[in-house]
Formats: C-alpha cells, structure tokens, sequence
C-alpha cells in the first residue's frame, strides 16, 4: 500500500483528547453532570455534535447562545478540577499509540484544543509526556481555534514544515475541518470509545482520506512513515 499519500510527509500533528488520550467520554459525563447542577441539560449526543473538538471559549460562547446562560469565572475552574480528578481514577493513552510514537520515521507533535494545564496534566498521567517535550502546540495560542486552521499552522511553522507536507491524526469532525482548511492531508481515528459505534468505513470519514480504528493499522496506510 506504499504510496496511498501522494506527498511526502514532513510532520504528523496529533491530536489529544480521543487521538493519544481516551478522554472524550470522561470529559463529556464531566461537562454533563456540571452544566446540569446549573440547570443546563444537554445530553452526551449533543456534547459531541457541537463541542468535540472545540475550545472551553467556543463551549461557553454555544452555552451563551443556546441556553441564555452566562457561566460564572469558578465554573471552569470546578469543572476543570473535578475532570482532572476523573482522569486521575480512569484516563489511559489510546492502545497502540506509544508503539507508534516509538516508530515513527519522521518528526510528529502536537497541536490541541485543551488547555495548556489539562494537556500537561494528561500526557502526564498517561506516561506520553515524554514523547511530546517541545512538541505542543494549544488552542490558547491563536486567534481561532477548530475547525479554523490557525492551530496546525501555527504547529507546521514550529517544525518548518509545509502545510502540504503534513499529515494531521484527528477523531473529530471539527479537527478534521482544522485539518482540510490548512491544506494538509487528514486521517481520522475513530477507536476512542467515544467514536466506537462508528465503522471503519468511508461513510464516517468526514472529509479525511482514511478512517482508521486501531494504530496497529497506522503503519499498513503509509508504511515509509515506519522507522527501517
């Protein structure tokens, strides 16, 4: 199958949350059970059509919008504080990805909508903070977050990569948006248990040029990304 990526690939940008962590149905439950002691009820479906992918700001912003609520300054920081509690119970990296990392033959980071602070705070419980030392790059940093591309250019710029020449890991329909907006090549990683009632098929690709569901499957789509 060598050969399925008409470029050649200069840098692989990872997502986090779904991608490298297993953290989307933590955080959705999470985001749940908090808006709703503020009278906000929303159901996880609705978590995931509108705030997969997206930054706290853009969160709010849809709260604001839908529901006529402004949430005060604290509810982010209990929010974020009883998150980092559950993932301290439950979070593991997504199977497989550390040997991927391990055997990646071209240079890969990072670039999240999640807050610097609950991205450290992930990589490390998970054991992947090592991989990913200088590698980071979060939505805080620029003006728009998903599915604009302003996130993976500014990490192609990091690596002084050509957009074109960037291959982007996404689970989210707004990152893989991010991702074809920024003119890179797109798979989408549908094997977080958020994603896990979708097929591996063309149908759930969202735009992206592969679906894949396992990283035992990351090196069968473009073996010239593996090490020797």
């Amino acid at each position: 199958m060598t050969g399925i990526l008409a470029r050649k690939i200069d840098l692989v940008i990872f997502d986090c949350d779904g991608v490298l962590i297993d953290s989307e149905v933590i955080s959705a439950k999470m985001l749940v059970e908090e808006l709703g002691k503020r009278d906000v009820h929303i159901t996880m479906d609705y978590v995931a059509h509108h705030f997969l992918g997206r930054s706290y700001p853009v969160v709010l912003e849809q709260i604001r919008k839908e529901f006529d609520v402004d949430l005060p300054p604290e509810f982010e920081e209990q929010y974020r504080a009883r998150l980092l509690m559950a993932y301290e119970q439950s979070l593991l990296p997504v199977e497989g990805v550390r040997q991927v990392l391990e055997q990646l033959a071209v240079p890969f980071c990072l670039a999240t909508s999640s807050s610097p602070v609950r991205l450290a705070k992930s990589l490390e419980m998970t054991g992947l903070a090592t991989f990913f030392t200088g590698r980071t790059t979060t939505a805080s940093e620029v003006a728009n977050g998903k599915p604009a591309p302003d996130l993976f250019f500014l990490a192609a710029k990091r690596f002084g990569a050509d957009p074109e020449n960037c291959l982007v890991v996404e689970d989210s329909e707004n990152g893989v948006n991010a991702g074809l907006a920024a003119g890179m090549k797109v798979w989408r990683f549908i094997g977080g248990s958020h994603l896990k009632h979708l097929s591996n098929s063309r149908d759930n690709a969202a735009g992206a040029e592969q679906v894949f569901a396992s990283y035992g499957e990351f090196f069968q789509l473009e073996p010239d990304l593996r090490l020797g």
